[in-house]
């Protein structure tokens, strides 16, 4: 027969449910979920596991009960096999005196505590099971009761309603943070390029007026410094202005290869983007990029002879292209000991586009390698 819970019981369930109702952070709101589970019911041990999007696996464990030197000694967090699989696959209230006794318990991984009674409870958000919530062995050493069960099934649906609140939280900041984007990128537009360009035609009219060679050639540097700038401006509205999409950054795995590329030049390439290349460039086409970039940056350390490198990457007008430009002295980069130069040129093919090395009459290399970029869906 199922008991009823009593004055004591509910008070605490009520204070559980307060407590984990009123954080907006999803990651601590999950903390927070177990904490409040583990206290409820008086478990020694407690966790939740968040399931992947395949809903098949754990993504992420979080536990209270064990220490960090403990999970260090564990090693990698638990994927979801024996019991903990059990309940992924039927995701229903599990009670049991001794998880050892059960078919499908799958054991524990050295250095893991001992636990024997357990409980486990779905967490469904909008009738989809986010994970589950875990518990084992009470303090006082006696199973888990119907009581206890109940409790953890109405905090299970508490804590829904808690991680609901917190993503619909983090989705509103994520509009505000777009919208001061927008604002910062209408500013930069309308405001600070308007102001260079001027100002780059304003030198320009006084380099007539300049009779001095010198004088000249350095307004010149000033206005070719201004429209770089410019440039890297209009790049950084476009990110601003489109809302940036999860996952990778090539911005900054390009930004990432050209630091680590420092070791073998000897400095560091100047890196400019024009476009809008981290909402462009897909996951297909990035590993191309990259690959194509070490390689160019790699020929300049060996070959080359360079004090200095530039790397430009556009996109425009339903294309992509990756320059790599050097002040060295040339080299032979098509030498037979290697085939970094035709591995290039083939990546190019297979996407329909092309790729040149171009000596200029002011000297030192530029590697420039276009294709044409995936249709938007």
């Amino acid at each position: 027969m199922r008991g009823f819970a009593g004055p004591r019981e509910l008070r605490r369930l009520l204070e559980a449910v307060l407590v984990v109702g009123s954080e907006l952070d999803l990651a601590t709101a999950l903390q927070r979920i177990v904490e409040a589970a583990a206290d409820l019911v008086h478990a020694r041990y407690g966790a939740l596991g968040v399931l992947d999007r395949s809903g098949n696996a754990l993504a992420e464990f979080i536990t209270v009960g064990v220490s960090e030197e403990q999970k260090r000694a564990i090693g990698s967090l638990p994927k979801g096999h024996g019991i903990l699989g059990l309940l992924i696959a039927h995701p229903a209230p599990l009670r049991l005196p001794d998880l050892s006794e059960h078919a499908d318990s799958f054991g524990f991984p050295p250095n893991h505590p001992l636990m024997t009674s357990f409980l486990g409870v779905p967490i469904r958000v909008r009738d989809q099971v986010f994970g589950n919530l875990y518990l084992c062995d009470k303090a006082d050493g006696e199973v888990f009761t119907d009581i206890d069960e109940e409790m953890t099934v109405a905090l299970a649906s508490a804590a829904a309603v808690a991680i609901e609140n917190a993503r619909l939280h983090s989705r509103v900041a994520e509009i505000a943070l777009f919208e001061d984007r927008e604002r910062i990128a209408r500013d930069l537009h309308d405001n600070v390029i308007q102001r260079l360009f001027a100002t780059g035609l304003g030198l320009q009219g006084t380099m007539r007026l300049a009779g001095a060679t010198e004088i000249a050639s350095r307004l010149q540097q000033a206005v070719d410094d201004l429209d770089d700038t410019i440039r890297e401006l209009r790049s950084a509205i476009f990110e601003l202005h489109t809302e940036r999409l999860p996952g990778r950054s090539v911005r900054q795995e390009v930004l990432d290869v050209c630091a680590e590329s420092a070791r073998a030049l000897g400095f560091e390439p100047v890196v400019r983007f024009d476009g809008p290349i981290d909402n462009a460039v897909d996951d297909a086409l990035a590993e191309h990029v990259l690959a194509v970039l070490r390689e160019s940056l790699s020929n300049v350390a060996r070959h080359a002879e360079a004090t200095a490198a530039t790397v430009d990457i556009n996109v425009r007008e339903g294309s992509l292209s990756l320059a790599v430009t050097d002040n060295g002295t040339g080299g032979d980069r098509t030498s037979t000991g290697g085939r970094g130069i035709d591995n290039m040129r083939a990546r190019a093919t297979r996407l329909g586009g092309t790729m040149s090395i171009v000596r200029p009459d002011s000297g030192g290399t530029r590697v420039q390698w276009q294709v044409a970029l995936a249709p938007s869906s």
